[in-house]
């Protein structure tokens, strides 16, 4: 056909900022039933919880709740903002300050941050892993369920083929003995069996 247009050059995906977001948020456009978060600009959304995810969930939130100390709050699948187009939920962050701190906006950073993987495994690990390197969060551990083992990733550098322009380095793999002491967290020791289902 003549004197058509190239349709697929007219479409062009529209991006999000977190304070857009936010507010499709309070007016309503977005409730938790969506399941949502915003990752650098695109609205996603999260894969439905398993019974083997949310137990590894809460049995994490419980071990860390045992092992950081007054300075540091956990949070569970709460909002960080990082930069003006990402808003991503992740299932375990821990965040300096006291729960009050974040009333009127939600934290910037953390000092680790743990996803809980089963079928998101590659998301999780490619793609939010490149987030939060690009953001700096200096320890970053995927608790991947399908093979009974926690990757800590610890060493950020920029990479032009990651996703979000960074990585993390070579991963260190826990298994169900093993014990991992975060680097951010001093004094903080953490039986790998208690995190896993």
């Amino acid at each position: 056909m003549t004197g058509m247009a190239d349709s697929s050059s007219a479409v062009q995906m529209r991006r999000w900022t977190r304070q857009e977001y936010d507010r499709m948020i309070e007016a309503g456009v977005l409730t938790p039933e969506d399941r949502v978060e915003l990752i650098e600009g695109e609205i996603l959304t999260m894969t439905p919880q398993g019974s083997a995810h949310f137990t590894a969930i809460s049995l994490a939130q419980e071990a860390l709740r045992a092992a950081v100390g007054p300075e540091f709050h956990v949070r569970t699948q709460g909002p960080l903002a990082l930069g003006s187009a990402s808003e991503p939920e992740p299932d375990i962050a821990i965040v300096g300050g006291k729960v009050r701190d974040y009333r009127d906006h939600h934290p910037a950073s953390a000092v680790l941050v743990i996803e809980i993987a089963d079928s998101s495994i590659v998301h999780d690990r490619e793609d939010k892993g490149s987030l939060y390197a690009r953001f700096g969060i200096p320890e970053y551990w995927l608790v991947n369920l399908p093979e009974r083992v926690i990757e800590v990733y610890r060493d950020r550098e920029p990479e032009e083929r990651a996703r979000f322009g960074w990585r993390y380095r070579p991963v260190e793999r826990y298994s169900a003995g093993d014990i991992i002491v975060p680097a951010t967290l001093p004094g903080a020791r953490m039986a790998v069996a208690d995190l896993l289902p």
